[in-house]
């Protein structure tokens, strides 16, 4: 009996546990990066249904980032995203839903480790996703997200960490941001006597997972793997994490952005500051006959494998030709065979006149045709619709092709 006033209060806090009514669901975008338009929130069933935001004028609109706050702990909640009804000048009809609809969303509770929701379920225009997590708000997006400050961050931290990296800016973009770039060179070498690494990432602001790949291949080059060492003392190393910072910012997709986007700019005279800056860099090493290797990271269509976008042959010499082949087939053997989880297809596509009508304006064919006949330069597109496409499966790719150059520049002749 003595227990009965204790047992009381213990059904009585319960019963009011029980009782009190969730806080309403509220979806917030004021953040640098976020998107998402046409919000509406079903409180009662705890549905938010949606679609991604930005400008069809600044790129295409399947980017979505945004915040959930007002869950209760261990709730499951429904995301439910369709296409975006907007009307894409370039294409004079709205972007194919499948742009926007990963197989698994993203999502954390501290906007630092991203994880994997479970598998969507598609339903007519609609897919679902749910959402189970332990605290009252969480991120959801696209992908992983990589914001310019994620950007500047990450390499002021390898530059404090590392005394053979230094923090530089690029430029300073069209929006008056700067474009954070990592410069990574060891030893007393001279520069003219160092192969010439350029490495970037996000000329589509959408394409987060190929920030994360560049993000990868810088940890393993400031590593104390043996062969990182080697290559911070043979050559020089410059990594721009986002090319198009504005749109990235913004949470605008970037792709066919008018007048053009950054991958279609790289011509005699460009609109974007990012690519007036890259073309002075890769011209000045190509000068001193060392622009060696051009990597240009994307991720590609929805249900592509990883794979390199090159020129096709006939628009090449030699050794141009054979070395680019060399570096695909090293590439290959490190990111396929288990060696990274995302997959990876042993055929690269094709980036000739029948590709775009601006085909000689990408960047990995702007510097084949201006850099040096021994230079390779391509395109590495990363899948982003996969189980493994996350932060960690980028960064195992952007690893293995760090290691993928050092291999390749160890068996060319150095420089005199």
């Amino acid at each position: 009996m003595r227990l009965f006033p204790f047992l009381f209060v213990l059904v009585l806090s319960l019963g009011q546990s029980v009782g009190r009514a969730a806080e309403p669901l509220k979806v917030v975008s004021d953040f640098e990066g976020a998107s998402v338009r046409e919000v509406e929130i079903d409180q009662e069933t705890r549905t938010i249904s949606f679609m991604p935001g930005g400008d069809p004028l600044r790129g295409w609109p399947c980017w979505w980032y945004f915040r959930v706050d007002g869950l209760t702990p261990g709730e499951a909640i429904t995301l439910k995203l369709r296409g975006s009804s907007v009307t894409v000048p370039t294409r004079g009809k709205p972007l194919g839903a499948e742009w926007a609809m990963p197989a698994q969303a993203t999502f954390s509770t501290d906007g630092k480790t991203w994880l994997h929701t479970a598998k969507g379920k598609k339903q007519e225009e609609w897919m679902n996703y749910s959402l189970q997590v332990e605290g009252t708000s969480a991120f959801v997006a696209w992908g992983p997200p990589y914001t310019p400050g994620m950007a500047s961050a990450f390499v002021k931290r390898m530059a404090e960490q590392s005394p053979y990296a230094s923090a530089d800016e690029l430029c300073r973009s069209r929006g008056d941001r700067p474009v954070p770039m990592l410069h990574v060179m060891e030893g007393d070498r001279k520069s003219e006597e160092r192969f010439g690494v350029w490495i970037q990432a996000r000329q589509h602001a959408w394409e987060s997972g190929s920030s994360w790949v560049a993000q990868g291949f810088t940890e393993w080059l400031l590593s104390e793997e043996p062969e990182a060492a080697w290559l911070r003392q043979h050559a020089e190393i410059f990594i721009v994490p986002i090319m198009d910072i504005d749109n990235t910012a913004t949470g605008n997709g970037g792709k066919d952005a008018q007048p053009h986007d950054h991958n279609r700019d790289w011509s005699a005279e460009p609109h974007w500051n990012e690519i007036i800056a890259a073309q002075r860099q890769v011209q000045d090493l190509a000068v001193e006959d060392r622009m060696d290797v051009f990597v240009d990271l994307h991720n590609p269509a929805p249900g592509d494998p990883t794979f390199f976008y090159i020129l096709p042959s006939d628009l090449l010499k030699e050794p141009m030709i054979g070395l680019r082949d060399q570096f695909i087939q090293l590439s290959y053997a490190r990111i396929s065979n288990g060696k990274s989880s995302i997959p990876m297809s042993s055929k690269s596509k094709t980036t000739g006149p029948s590709y775009h009508p601006l085909w000689h304006q990408m960047s990995a064919t702007w510097v084949c045709m201006n850099a040096n006949p021994h230079t390779v330069s391509l395109c590495l597109e990363t899948a982003w619709n996969t189980p493994h496409s996350t932060t960690e499966g980028y960064r195992e790719v952007g690893a293995n092709l760090a290691a993928t150059v050092q291999e390749f520049l160890a068996g060319r002749p150095a420089k005199p």
